[in-house]
């Protein structure tokens, strides 16, 4: 079996037990906050992740800068000298430089290290989809597959991880230029809770609406249902920030729920037909008020 390592960056949002436990190597991204900058350890050593959180809702922004090419080459550097090769797989190139920035430091060590063998794979993922991707990708390392192999696998595999997200505040996506200022404005004047994904291309895509938080989540889970491969036996990845309701010991579908949820999650995902419902239910109503009416009036009369 070749001795390789597998590098990744924070962006997989795996906990730093998890990493470790893979064997993986993790490159922090990094942010500024107050003009300060702090690296996106997957430990959070430079900044907790409740602080993190709780900064940003009283109001301080962040940016975000991608792992820079010298930090892949010192990195890369480290690992190659051990006599090891590199697979790297890296936030989707739709949505940072992080992938760039690997494949420029793999094409210098090539030539320092001609006898190693270093592979940079485009994700096309985030957060813990890219953490999935790199968890599968493990998986086939401690099977005895090769680098080549692996590689192989990521590749082919990418296009199948599934994203299914919504956040609260669509604000901040607008600012990392996740989405269009368009987007943004109309969607947090109507107070809309998108559903979003990662698409085919590694970007961030509206996919659906829903009004309410729990109508969103409640969403999430019924496009899961539609598009996973093996629902039964797949490996699912959830994180929030917030949801103190969730309990991962529980797995459920929408189609689980009593009918009376079912047909709430439905109204509050298609408003069009609430309004409907409403129109019929008014016109019935005022048929039946007319008929009742209609009956008194000929009771009275006939006396």
């Amino acid at each position: 079996m070749d001795d390789f390592v597998i590098l990744t960056d924070s962006c997989c949002d795996m906990t730093a037990r998890m990493a470790a436990d893979l064997e993986l190597e993790v490159l922090p991204l990094s942010l500024n906050m107050e003009d300060r900058v702090y690296h996106n350890y997957l430990d959070g050593r430079e900044i907790g992740f409740q602080d993190f959180y709780a900064r940003i809702r009283s109001g301080e922004t962040a940016t975000t800068s991608a792992v820079n090419v010298g930090a892949f080459e010192v990195k890369m550097r480290e690992i190659l000298g051990q006599g090891k090769d590199i697979l790297c797989t890296n936030f989707s190139s739709a949505l940072s430089t992080t992938y760039q920035s690997a494949t420029i430091a793999a094409a210098d060590l090539r030539e320092e290290f001609p006898d190693s063998k270093v592979f940079v794979v485009d994700s096309l993922c985030a957060s813990l989809g890219q953490g999935l991707l790199v968890y599968l990708c493990a998986q086939e390392q401690r099977k005895g597959r090769s680098v080549e192999e692996v590689r192989d696998f990521a590749e082919a595999t990418k296009g199948s991880i599934c994203h299914w997200f919504t956040v609260d505040d669509l604000n901040h996506l607008k600012r990392g230029g996740r989405i269009s200022a368009a987007t943004a404005f109309f969607g947090t004047m109507l107070s809309i809770k998108p559903v979003l994904h990662v698409d085919d291309g590694g970007h961030l895509v509206p996919v659906s609406k829903t009004r309410g938080r729990k109508a969103s989540l409640l969403a999430l889970v019924d496009h899961m249902e539609q598009t996973a491969l093996d629902a039964s036996g797949g490996t699912v990845f959830v994180s929030s920030q917030g949801l103190t309701s969730f309990k991962p010991s529980q797995t459920w579908w929408v189609g689980d729920l009593p009918w009376y949820q079912r047909v709430w999650v439905s109204f509050a995902n298609r408003p069009f037909l609430l309004v409907l419902c409403a129109l019929i239910a008014a016109v019935v109503a005022g048929w039946g008020i007319f008929a009742g009416m209609r009956r008194w009036l000929r009771g009275r009369s006939s006396l």
